[in-house]
């Protein structure tokens, strides 16, 4: 059972982000508040990897500008109270571009 109280299991990607949609739109405003802090935070520490690899600086502010970008335009959806489907297709594209630049920059 979802927090929400919804008994419906994904199993297939395509139904994972629609009950996970679901479930973000319900409670918008508390999983928005909860994802600002976390993304901001994930966000961080990919630029601070980032800065400490060892790429040319011209690719490092490239890729620094994409993860600040994708960072701000998330919180400023929410600011903005955007739709929900907006909002959570944001915080998703943040989330995976930030994790995608760590394990890049680990391995």
């Amino acid at each position: 059972m979802t927090r929400s109280g919804s008994k419906f299991k994904a199993k297939n990607p395509r139904n994972q982000y629609q009950q996970m949609y679901l479930e973000f739109k319900k409670k918008q405003l508390g999983y928005s508040t909860i994802a600002i802090i976390g993304q901001s935070c994930l966000g961080s520490g990919a630029a601070m990897i980032l800065l400490m690899g060892e790429t040319t600086m011209q690719l490092k502010m490239i890729i620094l500008f994409f993860v600040t970008i994708f960072c701000m335009a998330f919180n400023g959806a929410v600011l903005a109270q955007l739709k929900a489907k907006a909002t959570f297709n944001l915080l998703i594209l943040s989330v995976v571009f930030s994790t995608l630049v760590i394990l890049a920059h680990l391995f």
